[in-house]
């Protein structure tokens, strides 16, 4: 069954919501290494912005780390009966341990918990039907947006039957107030899916972004190779989604480093957050990136060892999840 709704926070919730009401049990564990799942209390919890959040909601939520199917395992064996699921990325920028998701999801369903997958990013991007596709494992709930409405505010909440139930009126069991909003009813994103799935299907988008990202992942590693930035500039995730870190000259992320990676291929028309292509990068796109990030990184070599002061316009950016401004 599915469930739509207008952004990723609200079926995030609405799925710990149903997990609670299905187990009966209270706790949350989420994935400590994934950076954003819901601008929910449950969540936002976790992070260094918990300013009006009261204690008693932070302690229902548990981390564990990822690829860490021990770690994971200690968190069921210290709270017996009370974990209501595990809510995590089957992949970010790491790729899964050999078996690691089929045991999450073996040890979820021995310990009665529930496996709640967020792919937001993964489910358009992976396979059209998720990263639980592209890595053969099906969680017990999942939710989708994004890419899903091309730009359109959509996002829906699919699972088991016997699970999505609860959050309708076809059962006898204690309601459950799954989710309602004042522009639920808007049919336009619905029919913007719909068509955007239908490009998708035809047009084998997701075999062109793999293809795009490997051809961009190749480029971007030989320019970082000659300009000797090996260890000060990395490519992490998947073709498909990549993204990227910057270190300084002590081999530490660097907040100011990745700065003037942006400011100077912003200088050069490109703006790049991340390195995700998407269905409308052409093949000049990516030759046009290639060329800004080849003067980019010399500016940065230039930097590793003159100081970067002396080429940083501005104050460096800041990590979203700060506690002051």
């Amino acid at each position: 069954m599915v469930k739509f709704a207008k952004n990723g926070s609200d079926v995030t919730t609405a799925a710990v919501k149903l997990a609670r009401a299905y187990t009966g049990r209270d706790l949350v564990a989420i994935c400590g290494d994934q950076p954003f799942f819901s601008t929910d209390d449950w969540f936002i919890c976790t992070t260094a912005m918990d300013a009006g959040i009261p204690r008693a909601i932070a302690e229902l939520t548990l981390k564990f780390r990822y690829n860490d199917l021990g770690g994971l395992q200690t968190l069921f064996d210290r709270h017996p009966g009370q974990i209501a699921c595990v809510v995590m990325e089957a992949e970010a920028v790491t790729a899964p341990a050999p078996d690691y998701l089929k045991h999450v999801k073996q040890l979820c369903e021995e310990r009665g918990a529930l496996l709640v997958f967020d792919e937001m990013i993964t489910g358009f991007r992976w396979h059209l039907g998720g990263a639980q596709k592209f890595h053969g494992v099906v969680p017990h709930l999942s939710m989708f947006g994004k890419a899903m409405g091309n730009g359109f505010a959509i996002a829906a909440l699919a699972g088991k039957r016997e699970i999505m139930r609860l959050g309708g009126l076809d059962h006898d069991q204690p309601r459950v107030f799954l989710l309602s909003t004042t522009h639920g009813a808007e049919t336009h994103a619905l029919a913007a899916a719909l068509e955007t799935i239908r490009i998708y299907r035809e047009q084998n988008v997701i075999d062109f972004l793999w293809k795009q990202g490997e051809r961009l992942r190749t480029l971007i590693n030989q320019s970082i190779v000659e300009k000797r930035l090996e260890g000060f500039v990395k490519l992490l995730g998947q073709p498909c989604n990549l993204v990227f870190t910057t270190l300084d000259e002590n081999h530490k992320p660097s907040q100011a480093h990745r700065t003037l990676f942006l400011q100077e291929m912003i200088r050069r028309r490109v703006i790049a957050p991340s390195f995700v292509v998407s269905f409308s990068h052409s093949d000049e796109d990516i030759d046009r990136t290639i060329e800004a990030v080849n003067q980019t990184l010399s500016i940065y070599a230039r930097a590793l060892e003159d100081g970067i002061e002396k080429y940083l316009v501005g104050r460096p950016v800041k990590p979203v999840n700060r506690r002051f401004n």
